[in-house]
Formats: C-alpha cells, sequence, structure tokens
C-alpha cells in the first residue's frame, strides 16, 4: 500500500498570520506591523531567575503537571488577583505556552462529529486543533456587533452536537474585551446549556481600563470551565513558553494525560522564570500597559484621520480597521499594501470568513515603527481613494 498522512492535516493550511509575514523576506525595506509579539525585553529579575537556574543545574524533568511551587504561585496570583481559588495540587497544569493548553483541552474532550462555537473574527490557531480532532466549527458573527458576541446567536448556534463554546478576550484580532452586562448575558445562556467552556485569558493583564472580567468568575460555569492563561504577552516571555491550564480536578486528571505523553513537562528553567514573574515582577505589564495605552491611542488616532472606520481596542495590542470601502477582499487589499505602501499588515480573512473586509495591525511595535508604517498607509490610503 502507498504511504499516506493524515487527510485531515493535508486540508489545513498554514496560519494566515504565518503565510503574510513569511513574505516579508522578499521585501526587506517594508514595515512589518503583523506580529503579535511585545518588543519590551523580558523584565531582568525574570531573566536572572532563569539564568540562576540554569547555573544551578536546575534543568531536568519536573512534576508533569509543573512544579508545586510554581503551581502555588499560580493558586496565590489568581486568587490575589481574580479571587479565584485554585487547588495548586489537582487543578493547575503547567503548559508549554497557552497554545498547548488549548490543544491538551481540546483533545481531552472532542469526539468524532462533536461541534465548537469560536466567535469571529477569531485566532487563527483554534480551527485547525478543532479540525484535527474530528470536530467541526461553528462561527458566532461578531463582524457587525461591534466584536461583542451576541447571546442570541450564542443560542441559536447550540446544537445537541455542540461540545463547547471558546471564548478569547481581550481578543486577538480585534483587541476588544466584553462588556460586562453582554458576559452576564452569555453567561445566562450557557448556565442553561450542558457544554464545556474555554476561556483563552492570554491577554487578561494586558487590559487597558476596567478591570478584566473572566468567564471564571461565575460559580455556575466552574465545573465545566477551562480557564487558560500564560506569561507570553504578559511577561514578554513568549520563547519561554509557559503556559497556565485551570479547572475543576476531575477534569485535569484527563488532560494531564495529554500533557504528559505530549510534553511531559514545562522546560525547568522557564519554570523559575515564572515564579519570579507572578512573584516580585507581577506588577510589570500594568508598566508595559502605560506604552500600549500610548501606542493605541496613536494608531487609533491616526486611523480615524485617515476615515477609516474601526473599532477603539480596551486591551492586547491589535486593532482592525474596516477597509470594505476599498473594494477588494483583506487579502487583495493587505497584498496590494505591502507591495505598492510598504507595511505589512495580516489580511482580516486569516480570522475567518467573518473578518473579511478588515485587516489586523499590530501595535506591539515601537512608536517610530508604527509613525513610519501609518505614515506609509496614509499615503498609500490617499492614493487608492483617488482611483475609486
Amino acid at each position: 500500500m502507498p504511504l499516506t498522512i493524515n487527510e485531515r492535516i493535508t486540508k489545513i493550511a498554514v496560519s494566515g498570520i504565518r503565510q503574510f509575514s513569511n513574505q516579508l523576506v522578499h521585501y526587506p525595506d517594508a514595515v512589518n506591523l503583523t506580529i503579535g509579539q511585545p518588543d519590551f525585553p523580558t523584565p531582568e529579575a525574570v531573566k536572572q531567575a532563569g539564568i540562576a537556574a540554569i547555573s544551578n543545574d536546575l534543568t531536568g524533568y519536573s512534576h508533569n503537571a509543573g512544579m508545586i511551587e510554581l503551581r502555588n504561585a499560580v493558586s496565590r496570583f489568581f486568587m490575589e488577583k481574580y479571587q479565584f481559588a485554585y487547588k495548586a495540587d489537582t487543578e493547575i497544569i503547567v503548559t508549554i505556552g497557552a497554545s498547548e493548553a488549548i490543544d491538551a483541552v481540546f483533545r481531552t474532550i472532542l469526539e468524532e462529529g462533536d461541534e465548537v462555537i469560536l466567535p469571529a473574527p477569531c485566532y487563527t490557531g483554534y480551527a485547525p486543533i478543532i479540525t484535527m480532532c474530528g470536530a467541526k466549527v461553528k462561527y458566532l458573527d461578531t463582524s457587525d456587533t461591534g466584536f461583542q458576541p451576541s447571546p442570541e446567536r450564542l443560542k441559536g448556534l447550540i446544537t445537541e452536537k455542540t461540545k463547547a463554546v471558546l471564548f478569547n478576550f481581550p481578543s486577538n484580532p480585534t483587541g476588544v474585551t466584553i462588556d460586562s452586562k453582554q458576559m452576564d448575558a452569555l453567561a445566562e445562556v450557557l448556565k442553561e446549556q450542558d457544554i464545556y467552556v474555554l476561556s483563552d485569558e492570554i491577554y487578561s493583564e494586558n487590559t487597558f481600563s476596567g478591570e478584566h472580567r473572566s468567564f471564571g468568575s461565575y460559580p455556575e460555569l466552574r465545573d465545566r470551565l477551562f480557564l487558560i492563561h500564560g506569561l507570553s504577552k504578559s511577561h514578554s516571555m513568549t520563547g519561554w513558553r509557559i503556559g497556565f491550564l485551570l479547572g475543576p480536578e476531575s477534569l485535569m486528571q484527563q488532560c494531564i494525560k495529554i500533557h504528559q505523553y505530549n510534553s511531559v513537562c514545562a522546560p525547568v528553567p522557564s519554570q523559575y522564570a515564572a515564579i519570579e514573574a507572578l512573584g516580585d515582577s507581577k506588577d510589570v505589564p500594568a508598566e508595559m500597559n502605560k506604552e500600549y495605552i500610548v501606542r493605541r491611542d496613536y494608531v487609533y488616532g491616526r486611523l480615524i484621520d485617515m476615515g477609516l472606520d474601526v473599532v477603539k481596542p480596551n486591551g492586547a495590542f491589535y486593532i482592525f480597521p474596516s477597509i470594505k470601502e476599498f473594494g477588494m477582499s483583506s487579502f487583495d487589499f493587505a497584498t496590494k499594501l505591502l507591495k505598492e505602501g510598504g507595511v505589512a499588515c495580516v489580511p482580516g480573512s486569516a480570522f475567518s470568513e467573518y473578518g473579511e473586509g478588515f485587516i489586523r495591525i499590530s501595535y506591539a511595535y515601537a512608536m517610530p515603527v508604527l509613525e513610519k508604517g501609518l505614515d506609509r498607509m496614509e499615503a498609500f490610503i490617499s492614493k487608492q481613494r483617488q482611483v475609486l
């Protein structure tokens, strides 16, 4: 018999974000506003904690769920900041980034033919994992509701095949946070349904005004809630690969099996660094946010001055302006902007069909980069309007 490859894998495309950012090698002078990676260095104390672990030969395996010292730090962090009580020994798993946590949850709960609801536009990493598990994605369109998921639409999408719904707020790609009343209404729908809830809160510490709200604040959802978190964005630790998965003991007992056979444990030097991040360096995100707010306000103001329709983000470091007026697909617009305008952004279609008509701009870049990129973008848009 000829050798074959899993058909589910062959049908999955490379991330639309990477498809576009990979083109930059051909445009070395372009301003890159594609990747959501903080441009701040990892905090010095966090780096030193990791260096000390390596110097002291603390480089072996840890418990599969992570060092108990780190799990205790995670437990304290969530209790002190959000008043969520998760037991360090049974309800917390340290993962290789939030991405591995999401993978572990989906592989734990999904079976052939299940359905998962994703508010969209949404991060590109969710749907492929769902597909690999043999399940199907049902998108909840937020493109015409200010990127706020509608409780009525959510209820209308739930069927007997629905296994889970995943929320990601603050959102990648829109930067939007859920309004408190909207979240209460969503929780009312969910508590009447027998489905799992995944809450990807990797950007929770990058909330700019008001308090971050979590689905973890609803006790009636606790027994079927997977809370996903990490340090990549909050502490500029993308390459350290530390994420957290929190949930009820009965579910964590199953998720740990996937994590154990997939990766054994998270990198131990990174775990020592994470203890510092959640301890004496826990206030670092607030300092970074001061700069993100300056950048956000600058980018938002420039886009408004350009006459673009855009929702002002309240978190993460993305903004998602509409480019529908130009009468071309978001991929064609982004390609033309790169080739003719010298600016790289991500086409909205990378974030599902409901991102069509938008582009994502990352402002996780220094102000001089943003200024140069938006100057170029303004000139490009002006030229496009002349030929409309």
